[in-house]
């Protein structure tokens, strides 16, 4: 049997005009999470103490993550698996898929390449993470790249906005 894995995996790309350690702080901080990303990003170290705002994730630290739109009963656990300081970013996601974060510099631009594999195959169109993810992720990067451009904060922070949708 054949079996087809052009469904468990995508990598999508994004330029950002700055530097490659603005982009690993924005990934690898809980402030910088925070800036563009999530409402609240907590990060907890082996021995359980939570990682200060400014202060960089670590290989092994588990998080909880939370987004605007929606409260604190949905949230986000997950554990990261590299974390180089410098570069790559790598942590386990949601229905047990795993995100890779590579930032590189190109002719002098900054290159966010993003890799989501281990994606489960799924007959329900709604739980369908390879179109879901790739869609969020996609948002998020180019959300990324305008912040950090000096643009605009593109995400709705309005919980009351999205209520009649559940």
């Amino acid at each position: 049997m054949i079996t087809d894995d052009r469904w468990s995996k995508f990598k999508i790309t994004a330029d950002v005009d700055t530097d490659v350690r603005s982009v690993y702080e924005a990934w690898a901080t809980p402030e910088g999470l925070e800036t563009w990303f999530l409402r609240k990003a907590d990060f907890f170290a082996i021995a359980g103490r939570q990682r200060e705002t400014h202060e960089f994730i670590k290989k092994e630290d588990t998080y909880s993550w939370y987004w605007h739109g929606y409260d604190d009963t949905t949230v986000e656990n997950g554990q990261i698996l590299e974390a180089n300081g410098s570069d790559f970013v790598k942590f386990t996601f949601t229905g047990g898929t795993v995100v890779s974060i590579s930032i590189t510099c190109k002719l002098g631009v900054v290159i966010v390449e993003l890799t989501q594999e281990n994606i489960p195959e799924e007959s329900d169109p709604e739980k369908n993470l390879y179109v879901q993810c790739q869609l969020g992720w996609t948002f998020y990067l180019a959300n990324l790249k305008s912040v950090m451009e000096g643009g605009k904060d593109l995400r709705n922070k309005r919980k009351d906005l999205f209520s009649n949708f559940k």
